[in-house]
């Protein structure tokens, strides 16, 4: 497992309040838990190896990890606050506990203390010193708007219509679009977020403009591209050329896309699980002929209240994103259809 609570004493005592939320005309249940004064929960992400500790002004720890290089953030008590990953700017934050849950296609919940969040740029090492990583986090702590994993829930079949001040959804359930005559499984990607929002598009490197039977339709790579680019504000290309920005297709994110690749594709199934940390894009060998090609792309969701590693992606199947197991397992372990068919992952 990527992320685990352990507890100090067997008797742990745990506080717990649980409230209901309204998501999208469903729900999911959001757990605060607090542990009692004599056993405090550690939180352990990754792994270990490499690991050194340094300390920060401000009350504030670190430690350096590898596989990915990466740093953990600690409090004065030593609880883990963030993990930072060299390259990305993805953000690891500790949080209240969520439960996310799609009942229709799956009984698994997700449970996670994880909120994911972009930094406003890439980590290295010894950011932690630097003046605008102690603005950034003190800030990225406290916020409660909906965070990556939050954001990816809403395009399920539970998200209701959304919209802005000026009337243009942005979100609400997602179908997947019109399947591809070109691709004999109907995976091609032609429902980008530009699709969904029935709007033109400037890129850096290319304009686009929507296509009206695509409306309110994401594919794998656009459901992506929505999330972490339209709603988290991830900088996105037009083509699939390399270049700063976060590309079109599943196959250009996951051989040249930003970030860091978590593991090499060598055409085989992937299986470092461990790497892994929710929010993670994941690429699937999906199509006819098994190898290092990538048509399929998903997100990281954590391990689930049942052991197995789960994700989310848009697909044919369950007509959008779906975190359920409706056309294939919605699992990283196990011998099921996506399982054997992951190649590789990537933290932007």
């Amino acid at each position: 497992m990527n992320y685990r609570t352990y507890s100090r004493s067997r008797a742990a005592l745990l506080t717990v309040a649980a409230f209901t939320l309204l998501v999208g005309g469903g729900t999911f249940a959001y757990v605060a838990a607090r542990p009692s004064m004599a056993d405090r929960l550690v939180l352990t992400l990754g792994s270990a190896d490499g690991q050194s500790m340094t300390g920060n002004a401000g009350g504030f720890s670190h430690r350096r990890l590898s596989a990915p290089d990466r740093t953990e953030i600690l409090d004065a008590d030593g609880e883990l606050v963030a993990t930072m990953t060299d390259g990305a700017r993805t953000a690891h934050l500790i949080g209240p506990e969520r439960t996310f849950a799609e009942p229709r296609f799956t009984k698994a919940k997700i449970n996670t203390n994880l909120w994911i969040r972009l930094a406003p740029r890439g980590w290295r090492a010894g950011a932690e010193k630097e003046a605008w990583f102690s603005e950034w986090l003190a800030a990225a702590r406290k916020d409660r708007s909906p965070d990556v994993l939050a954001v990816a829930m809403e395009y399920t079949y539970l998200g209701q219509p959304k919209k802005d001040r000026d009337g243009q959804q942005y979100s609400g359930n997602a179908a997947f679009g019109p399947l591809s005559n070109l691709d004999p499984d109907g995976r091609a990607e032609n429902s980008d977020f530009y699709d969904y929002l029935g709007v033109s598009w400037t890129f850096p490197d290319k304009r686009e403009r929507p296509a009206p039977s695509h409306i309110l339709s994401l594919d794998c790579s656009g459901f992506l591209r929505m999330v972490y680019g339209y709603r988290m504000k991830y900088p996105l290309r037009g083509t699939n050329n390399p270049g700063a920005g976060l590309p079109r297709r599943a196959f250009a994110m996951a051989q040249h896309g930003p970030g860091v690749q978590l593991m090499p594709n060598t055409g085989r199934r992937a299986r470092e699980l461990d790497r892994l940390l929710p929010g993670d894009l994941l690429f699937f060998n999906a199509g006819p002929v098994q190898g290092a090609n990538i048509e399929h792309s998903g997100m990281y969701l954590g391990v689930d209240d049942r052991g197995h590693h789960r994700f989310i992606s848009s697909r044919t199947t369950a007509n959008g994103p779906t975190m359920g197991d409706l056309g294939g397992d919605s699992t990283l372990d196990g011998t099921g259809y996506w399982a054997l068919r992951w190649r590789t992952a990537r933290r932007l």
